[in-house]
């Protein structure tokens, strides 16, 4: 059995859902109560606000891209702990149209997968009673969601929050607490949405701030009591494929996004992860047989990186003989320039012939589905992936090899192919699973 848990969603993005979980997460820590985090879809952010919250690492559950027995494995693998607690995406029952491996990409096929009630946070703004109609319409949606209740933000007064409780009363709805406004302990944002953890000096103060603020609002004891233990779900462990047996991992504050669960996997079939910073003028491991450069922000670091001589002459040095990869800011990285917003060209390691710009913004957002064309490391030619694109770069020149046939998740077509030039590849869409 799946051990008790909630997932926490909204309406809508920018309802308070992070804020909230990183308050309950400190809360329930404060008092002692060991939670393990999840995040639904392809996050690379929020899980480490989870960990600095919580103490535990949280996994990514994606049920466009990972089967229900993915999903049920990655959720035993988690450990043991007294309550589980996922934070949703978006809207509850925001996703793709057509469903992938196990669901839309949707909270609510989470909550449907795993049994767990949803706690909805209603930014109550510029309402009161009509609140109520809002929750009650959210938990009549599928008869395979169970609603429990709501916790009520942006709570301007205590009339305000008398009014809108009246309402919850009067449809049947359990109101678990209620937040008035409270700025100071929002995370600050950016143009891919939050800023990293590690790039807040005050983290702790907003983690400590944000738990306080939930404890003294919310009913800790109602939601335990809430939460239930869903159905069991047979796990298979997510199919792993290396890109190596040690594996060179870039990891610094300029490439930082890779799943959780792709490092847990490498690591389940017995790989060695040797980590290097290029920020600080490092080189791959010279004895490692693969070098993998994750996505990140390497146009807030393109001209520190322009002038790691060192990194760039050690990386095309080990790609003589070993394959390099990256992902979106890596594959950036491997490109021959990167133009920042200000319009000025940064060299980069010259791997790829790619030139990408900020100066051009343009988002790309959205699931991929890529055939690959060509081998890229730990996968053959034919084999197809799952993954997600999420970037504002725009491409000026690509002038290598495609890489992958690729689809977004109603099966368009998709420009952005990925690239290869000898032993070196690169992709825009990051990694999630295998297809099956």
């Amino acid at each position: 059995m799946i051990a008790p848990g909630l997932i926490i969603s909204a309406p809508a993005s920018g309802s308070g859902k992070t804020t909230v979980t990183l308050g309950l997460l400190a809360a329930f820590r404060a008092e002692g109560v060991s939670v393990q985090p999840f995040k639904n879809g392809p996050d690379y952010i929020d899980p480490a606000f989870h960990q600095a919250a919580s103490g535990r690492s949280s996994v990514n559950l994606d049920c466009w891209a990972m089967g229900a027995g993915e999903i049920g494995a990655l959720i035993a693998e988690a450990g043991a702990a007294d309550l589980f607690l996922a934070e949703g995406s978006m809207g509850l029952y925001d996703g793709v149209i057509r469903p992938g491996e196990a669901g839309t990409g949707a909270s609510a096929d989470i909550a449907a997968l795993t049994g767990w009630p949803v706690v909805l946070v209603l930014d109550v703004s510029g309402q009161a009673q009509s609140a109520a109609a809002v929750a009650r319409g959210f938990a009549a949606m599928r008869a395979d969601v169970r609603v429990a209740g709501v916790i009520l933000n942006k709570v301007a007064s205590p009339r305000h929050e008398a009014l809108v409780r009246a309402g919850m009363e009067a449809a049947g709805i359990t109101v678990f607490g209620a937040l008035p406004r409270r700025p100071e302990i929002a995370v600050p944002e950016r143009h891919l949405g939050l800023q990293q953890a590690e790039e807040l000096p005050e983290l702790q103060r907003i983690v400590a701030a944000a738990g306080a603020f939930v404890a003294e609002h919310v009913s800790l004891p109602a939601l335990r009591a809430a939460a239930m233990t869903g159905s069991p779900l047979r796990g298979v462990a997510p199919r792993a494929r290396p890109p190596g047996q040690r594996i060179a991992l870039a990891r610094d504050r300029a490439f930082s996004f890779i799943y959780p669960h792709l490092i847990a996997g490498w690591r389940r079939a017995g790989v060695e992860i040797l980590p290097f910073s290029p920020l600080a003028d490092e080189i791959p491991d010279p004895t490692a047989d693969c070098c993998w450069l994750p996505g990140g922000y390497p146009e807030l670091h393109a001209g520190k990186l322009a002038s790691a001589k060192r990194f760039q002459a050690g990386l095309r040095q080990f790609s003589r003989t070993r394959p390099v990869h990256g992902e979106c800011g890596g594959y950036m990285a491997l490109g021959s320039a990167l133009i920042d917003a200000e319009g000025k060209a940064h060299a980069m390691a010259g791997l790829l012939g790619l030139v990408t710009s900020f100066e051009r913004r343009r988002l790309h957002l959205g699931y991929r589905l890529a055939t690959l064309l060509d081998a890229l490391p730990g996968f053959s030619a034919g084999d197809r992936l799952r993954g997600h694109e999420f970037h504002y770069s725009t491409i000026i020149e690509q002038p290598d090899t495609p890489l992958a046939r690729v689809e977004d998740a109603a099966g368009a077509h998709v420009a952005e192919t990925g690239s290869r030039r000898g032993q070196t590849s690169g992709t825009f869409f990051h990694l999630i699973a295998e297809a099956s």
